[in-house]
């Protein structure tokens, strides 16, 4: 699992930069850079969606990775120590990216 720092403020997931979703698929597959990522677990924190007060956000969270050309994918699971998620403002999951990402050469 990595330790992961969501700055996708505007996701209903977010809560103090930790994930309360559990997990999270990072996409991208023909990625061959930061921005043609995108977290495809993100989803707009909006005032008629109600997130259970039971969910406790993680530091730590398992990562699923479709980015098949980044270093930090071994069969489509991140092996990064720490992962980061961007995304400040983003309304959507394609405003969203994987700032771990890094290209297999």
């Amino acid at each position: 699992m990595a330790k992961l720092q969501c700055r996708a403020n505007t996701c209903m997931y977010n809560m103090d930069e930790y994930c309360s979703r559990g997990d999270i698929t990072v996409g991208g597959k023909h990625a061959t850079m930061e921005n043609d990522t995108s977290c495809e677990s993100f989803s707009e924190r909006r005032e008629d969606r109600f997130t259970s007060s039971t969910v406790h956000p993680s530091q730590y969270i398992s990562v699923d990775c479709e980015a098949v050309n980044c270093i930090h994918n071994n069969d489509y699971k991140c092996v990064a120590s720490q992962v980061e998620i961007k995304g400040m403002g983003a309304s959507n999951r394609v405003e969203t990216n994987c700032g771990t990402f890094r290209e297999r050469v």
